[in-house]
């Protein structure tokens, strides 16, 4: 197949991969092309892969200190270059729902090219981030734009999990909702590696995520705090974000040590794999990739209940559970598994098995399945145009 791939961020202002959506972008293209295809792509933020269709950044007035503060970027239309990456596509697929996608998607339709989109922005991860997350109104009013003005244009839709699927159905969103992994790159797996000497008698919490309010990373420097081991504690959190001044302050406060730090791939691995505990504390989730390397390298999650995260399906008993917003709560299951290393060990093998079904190769395979059947409607409706003419 003949695969064009349209996301305004591709990759970060600083050339390097900062939010979910962008990874699974990358991931999604490197292991089609392993498996044969031709993969194009339309973006803003290009990288040195071949075939990369560039069109120029969108700036927001008032809100575009917001934009760079969390490290995103938009795109403005650019119909010759979207019409020159979609020659010869067997397929567009759409990994986002503003401006670009959307006159990407009249175009495909024009140029009789098979389209598919994908869920990956939760109306929440907008409104949380103007202060506005709580109001279930405006949150309901962008599933209504969102559908009418983009989703319900497309037969088939990717859902990177089970609950954004419902969240879908319950907003009447139509089409076929396909629930497949975003999934977890090779490379991470258990290993044997040592912890830095200056955290050699440290127990040691990590969190990897965007410095965001959604993300939640508050509660777990209050969890620490309220600790009896809070001494013996030192919080890693991996990520970037307009919240970081915010959560230096927070530590500061309370007396928790955090080490906040960017990491590419090979040291995230190694970080995952000398610490104790993973928590995962966001209230809004469509699938914490993050999360999973981590129960893919072994290591335990503690993940928040929250019904608008869907990271919780992977708790798989209930000392990998803390409730919502309870960084008390939350204190009690890192003390646990503290206390409880033999628990903690069983859990680490009963993950590394139950990881299995998220490997990469395996989601992009079924997502290729959706593809091959959008493909094959396609051709049937230009085929039953040509017959009525």
């Amino acid at each position: 197949m003949e695969i064009t791939l349209v996301i305004d961020q591709y990759v970060g202002n600083d050339g390097k991969v900062n939010n979910g959506t962008t990874m699974t972008a990358l991931r999604f293209a490197q292991k089609l092309k392993e498996h044969g295809h031709k993969v194009k792509v339309v973006t803003a933020t290009p990288n040195d892969d071949e075939n990369i269709y560039v069109v120029p950044k969108l700036t927001i007035p008032l809100f575009q200190w917001i934009m760079d503060a969390q490290g995103m970027s938009f795109a403005k239309v650019d119909k010759k270059t979207i019409e020159e990456a979609f020659k010869g596509s067997d397929i567009v697929h759409f990994l986002m729902p503003f401006r670009l996608q959307k006159k990407g998607k009249e175009i495909a339709d024009k140029m009789g090219i098979a389209t598919t989109a994908a869920f990956h922005v939760q109306p929440e991860n907008i409104t949380y981030t103007i202060g506005l997350g709580k109001v279930k109104p405006l949150n309901k009013l962008i599933y209504t734009i969102f559908r009418n003005g983009f989703f319900n244009k497309f037969n088939h839709i990717h859902c990177p999990s089970n609950m954004i699927k419902n969240e879908l159905i319950k907003n009447k969103y139509k089409g076929n909702l396909h629930v497949i992994s975003n999934g977890v790159e090779e490379g991470f797996e258990k290993r044997d590696v040592s912890k830095p000497d200056k955290y050699k008698d440290k127990i040691i919490v990590l969190m990897i995520g965007r410095y965001s309010k959604e993300k939640r990373q508050d509660l777990i420097i209050k969890a620490i705090a309220n600790s009896k081991y809070k001494d013996k504690i030192v919080l890693i959190l991996c990520g970037r974000g307009p919240w970081q001044r915010g959560l230096e302050k927070l530590a500061k406060k309370y007396g928790v040590e955090v080490e906040f730090k960017f990491c590419q791939k090979d040291e995230l691995i190694d970080v995952i794999n000398y610490s104790d505990i993973y928590v995962h504390a966001s209230d809004i989730e469509i699938e914490a990739i993050s999360c999973m390397e981590a129960f893919t390298c072994g290591l335990p999650p503690i993940i928040s209940d929250s019904k608008l995260s869907a990271t919780n399906q992977f708790a798989l008993t209930e000392h990998n559970l803390f409730k919502k917003g309870d960084y008390k709560d939350l204190t009690k299951k890192i003390e646990f598994f503290i206390e409880n290393p033999d628990i903690k060990k069983e859990l680490s093998d009963k993950y590394i098995e139950y990881a299995k079904q998220f490997q990469l190769d395996y989601c992009v395979r079924e997502l290729e399945k959706v593809f091959e059947q959008a493909i094959k409607e396609k051709k049937e409706e230009l085929k039953e145009k040509i017959k009525q003419q």
